[in-house]
């Protein structure tokens, strides 16, 4: 059973990755590990409205819950065995994605971009939702940066808390936009 705490945190930073602009209705997912569990967003949830059963239960190890889970498990459970990531946040942000298109290496132009993430690397998988690939090579990128990119597919961004992990999702997309406004 997920503790009223955790719930309460799931839910806060759900709607502040909608609120923000970081994902449409039902984008995105997030996750926190506890040693060989780990607590994913439900497949198809949306992040601005988790409710009690959004939220699933799972392990380290594929079993019979992960049929609920955000259909991304495969890449958080690469990213948690690879790094030191405590909680993933992966959302879907329109500059931070159109970025992604043209760039192996997102470098921001602003303080706060390069004080927080420096150069945030931008990946590639031939199958980008839901894949191995995608999370072997996110799981690589992630061992050094706090967040990574999947080319025309979204951040993922790995922290302590789930607050951390949102921070970095937020910290890129605005680091995009100062990009964009810069014609750079």
């Amino acid at each position: 059973m997920i503790d009223r705490e955790r719930i309460r945190v799931f839910r806060e930073i759900g709607e502040d990755v909608f609120v923000s602009g970081l994902t449409s209705s039902h984008g995105g997912n997030m996750s926190v590990r506890d040693g060989d569990r780990i607590v994913i967003t439900r497949r198809g949830s949306m992040l601005g409205r988790l409710g009690d059963d959004d939220l699933i239960e799972t392990r380290m190890e594929p079993c019979a819950s992960d049929e609920r889970c955000s259909r991304e498990i495969v890449v958080h459970r690469a990213i948690y065995a690879a790094t030191d990531a405590q909680a993933i946040v992966h959302a879907h942000p329109v500059h931070t994605i159109a970025r992604s298109f043209d760039s192996d290496l997102i470098v921001p132009a602003d303080s706060e971009g390069l004080y927080v993430l420096g150069e945030v690397p931008v990946v590639s998988a031939p199958t980008t939702i839901a894949s191995a690939e995608a999370g072997d090579v996110l799981a690589r990128a992630l061992v050094a940066a706090p967040v990574a990119v999947l080319r025309t597919h979204g951040p993922f961004a790995k922290g302590a808390t789930l607050e951390e992990a949102f921070m970095h999702v937020s910290v890129l997309e605005a680091s995009a936009a100062v990009l964009d406004l810069l014609g750079r």
